[in-house]
């Protein structure tokens, strides 16, 4: 089974938000293992670079398998691409990283290190909000991948 690794900077601090996250964990257990791991905000600092960096390096820390970065700046990719792109990922490895940055993004580093770079819109997302988005995308996919009729 493979194992889905979400990398992410902060916490899920509505209820409604934790819970979203509860239910599509629930559901992607059929298909998979994740893990979803939260970097700390580096929010006490001042300066915008060195968040990047101390961010980044615990991002980087995390990093396992095949790494996808969630950018905004990046190639948008349907569901069904997406999809395809997961069921091929499995024959080759493991594990699949997906990671969010935080507010202020994420460090040139972690953008040079990451497999590839993916966007679900040009519109900017809290970052709360884009987890689910996540979460709920992987599930399509397995669904997709499952031949399930959650996907139309």
């Amino acid at each position: 089974m493979i194992t889905i690794n979400i990398v992410c900077v902060g916490n899920l601090k509505e209820k409604f938000s934790r819970e979203e996250q509860t239910e599509y964990l629930k559901r992607l257990s059929a298909f998979c293992k994740v893990n979803v791991v939260e970097i700390k905000e580096q929010n006490q600092l001042d300066n915008p670079q060195l968040i990047l960096e101390k961010e980044g390096e615990e991002i980087l820390k995390k990093l396992k398998g095949y790494s996808f970065l969630c950018d905004i700046n990046s190639k948008e990719i349907p569901s069904e691409k997406f999809a395809l792109k997961i069921e091929n990922l499995m024959q080759e490895t493991s594990t699949i990283t997906f990671v969010i940055g935080g507010s202020y993004g994420v460090s040139e580093k972690v953008k040079m290190i990451v497999n590839e770079k993916i966007s679900f819109s040009p519109m900017t997302f809290p970052h709360n909000l884009f987890r689910i988005m996540l979460l709920e995308q992987i599930y399509r996919a397995f669904t997709i991948i499952n031949n399930k009729t959650y996907h139309k």
